[in-house]
């Protein structure tokens, strides 16, 4: 797969993409449409969902075990429609059917799979984490004033295979161990320096975990960085940092068989009123493998 893939499409801008292997391509949402495409290596893209329910897309998950995809969607008034809608959506993944939309009444942002299919939800304008079950039931699962923040607070969020989630905070770039049986007794991860502007995270399969950041409404930069913890994330440290990341605003990371890639959307141009019909996914380097 090529190491950097130039997507277009009228005025799309991604936030969120997860890799399909179903397909051996990108599924990238879009903020300015509230649709779900599919991106070829080659950088073509056509549209798979395009539900009038969802004003933008946000975090994209493809559950291949159960044929489906899930996507958050909310609004944050830079969509072409305002609907004011938020909450989880699911859809066949092989026809982008819509299966169930979960309006959560929250400002839904990202998600983590676990492998019986539940949906670990985080609300960056609020303090609370919520799960969603196989069957569309949402609830909550841990509340607490450290969670809440200015702006964006909670952001991106991964399952990790010890039964815990971690959980990056956008605002002060904070990181949070939650174990998922007693969510309550969640801890923040001693970190070497803080991960300020901190969007999508994913784990690569050695365990490394990879961080998008950025300046769209933070103090941090445009950035990826890579994290290792010798004790079941209860401490990180930084093992790679690229910045300024080539591409302005990356939100968001996903691994493929081809490495990790990070996505810019130029959510950058659209904040500022503009569009732009170009979306670039770029491998992260052999020196952050």
């Amino acid at each position: 797969m090529p190491p950097v893939i130039r997507g277009t499409a009228p005025a799309l801008h991604p936030e969120g993409f997860a890799w399909d292997p179903t397909r051996g391509a990108f599924l990238v949402g879009s903020v300015k449409h509230g649709t779900v495409s599919v991106v070829r290596p080659d950088g073509s893209t056509r549209t798979l969902v395009s539900d009038p329910h969802l004003d933008s897309t946000f975090g994209v998950h493809v559950d291949v075990r159960r044929g489906r995809f899930l996507v958050a969607y909310a609004d944050l008034g830079l969509g072409d429609r305002t609907g004011g809608a938020s909450g989880i959506g699911i859809f066949d993944l092989r026809t982008g059917r819509t299966l169930r939309l979960i309006d959560f009444g929250r400002l839904v942002n990202d998600f983590a799979l676990d492998p019986d299919g539940n949906a670990y939800v985080t609300d960056p304008g609020g303090d609370t984490l919520y799960t969603v079950d196989t069957r569309g039931r949402f609830s909550v699962l841990v509340t607490d004033p450290r969670f809440a923040g200015t702006g964006f607070a909670l952001n991106g969020i991964v399952w990790h295979r010890g039964g815990y989630l971690i959980v990056v905070k956008y605002d002060t770039g904070k990181l949070f161990r939650v174990p998922v049986r007693h969510p309550e007794r969640f801890t923040e991860v001693t970190l070497d320096r803080p991960l300020v502007g901190g969007d999508g995270i994913t784990l690569r399969p050695d365990g490394a975990l990879v961080v998008s950041t950025n300046k769209l409404a933070s103090s941090g930069e445009d950035a990826e960085q890579v994290l290792r913890s010798p004790n079941g994330w209860r401490t990180a440290h930084q093992v790679q940092r690229i910045a300024p990341w080539p591409d302005p605003a990356p939100t968001a990371v996903t691994v493929t068989p081809s490495g990790t890639y990070a996505l810019s959307g130029r959510l950058d141009i659209l904040g500022s009123g503009g569009t732009s019909d170009e979306f670039i996914l770029r491998k992260l380097p052999l020196s952050a493998l």
